[in-house]
């Protein structure tokens, strides 16, 4: 199995422990922690093939692996280890984004060449790959825009599942709490969308090409309409062509794409 993501190399240690020195490969991007990982894990007693690079291009050279685990959390999965697990291995990773929602998902891939799977019902986090961390936000400034009373309450984005929906429903915005509401700015387009109490219910101010709170709005709504289930009933799949999408319920539900 490949391994994204040696760290202190502890994790690495434990497969080793549970599927032998020979069977574990894990690459580590920071040559430093690279370096002192091995030294814990020599130091151990275990001898796995490590390597220093992009685990985001996994390590083809070993290919085909039978499991790969990734230790850090990713927007999207990336092509590489779709094309580097057998058909029938499988695939464990943390979609995260922009909000800081996250879930763990294990796709097990097919002959067709997709891979698919359902999300773990527990909140897991991991930090993001580098190359997927959030570029520098906008100065949020209120500005006019479009004005209407909302549809949903914004506590719903406190909710773990309930945050991971709005991510995916914008996922290049950022996600802000005050004590009057939510702020989501768009990193890309400067797009904002802010929240704020009215007699009775909650007004949403939108400015920007984008319209945030719409689109955040339309994924909670497709959620409560399901029953507000837990990430347990959100799934993943992954095309070889690279596309991908979080679907609701089944494969062929109510989905929305991660951003590639």
């Amino acid at each position: 199995m490949l391994e994204i993501g040696t760290g202190t190399g502890y994790s690495t240690a434990i497969l080793c422990s549970r599927l032998g020195d020979e069977n574990v490969y894990s690459i580590e991007y920071d040559p430093g922690l690279a370096a002192t990982a091995a030294d814990h894990i020599h130091a151990a007693g275990y001898h796995p093939v490590l390597i220093t690079g992009d685990g985001l291009a996994g390590h083809k050279d070993d290919a085909e692996y039978d499991h790969i685990v990734a230790t850090c959390a990713v927007r999207h999965i990336p092509l590489a280890w779709l094309q580097q697990v057998r058909v029938g291995g499988s695939i464990t990773a943390t979609i995260s984004g922009w909000m800081l929602a996250s879930g763990l998902v294990r796709l097990h891939v097919r002959d067709d060449g997709t891979a698919t799977g359902r999300f773990h019902p527990d909140q897991i986090g991991y930090m993001l790959a580098r190359p997927h961390e959030r570029p520098h936000r906008p100065t949020f400034h209120q500005r006019p825009g479009h004005t209407r009373a909302t549809r949903v309450d914004p506590a719903l984005l406190a909710d773990w599942t309930g945050q991971f929906l709005a991510q995916l429903a914008a996922p290049s915005a950022e996600l802000m709490t005050t004590s009057t509401g939510v702020i989501l700015v768009d990193v890309a387009t400067g797009s904002q969308a802010w929240t704020e109490p009215a007699e009775g219910g909650w007004t949403v101010h939108q400015h920007g090409p984008l319209r945030l709170w719409d689109q955040v709005e339309d994924a909670l709504t497709v959620w409560q309409g399901a029953g507000s289930p837990p990430h347990s009933a959100l799934g993943l799949t992954v095309h070889p062509d690279g596309t991908q999408h979080v679907w609701l319920g089944t494969p062929d539900g109510p989905a929305w794409n991660l951003p590639v």
